[in-house]
C-alpha cells in the first residue's frame, strides 16, 4: 500500500504542487491544509523519512478542485 501512496504523491506534487506559488496557496485552492500539502511534499522530496498515507477524503477534495473525477486520476497515475 505505500508504493500506492507514493505514486499519488509524486504525481500531486510534480505535476501540481511544484507549479504552484506556495504550499499555502495550493492548499487554499483545494480546500486543504498547508500542512497535508508539506507531507505530501516530503513524502516525495525524503522519502525515508516520509511516508504519508493520502486519506481517500483529501484525494477526493484535490480532484474535485480540479475538476476531475477520481476515477480519472487514477487514469492519469496508471500511465
Amino acid at each position: 500500500m505505500a508504493e500506492v501512496n507514493k505514486i499519488i504523491c509524486t504525481y500531486i506534487f510534480n505535476n501540481w504542487i511544484k507549479s504552484y506559488k506556495s504550499q499555502r496557496a495550493f492548499g487554499l485552492d483545494h480546500g486543504i491544509e498547508e500542512s497535508i500539502v508539506r507531507k505530501i511534499k516530503n513524502t516525495v522530496l525524503i522519502p525515508d523519512k516520509v511516508d504519508y498515507n493520502i486519506p481517500a477524503n483529501t484525494l477526493q477534495k484535490i480532484c474535485e478542485a480540479r475538476n476531475i473525477k477520481l476515477s480519472d486520476f487514477f487514469k492519469l497515475i496508471d500511465k
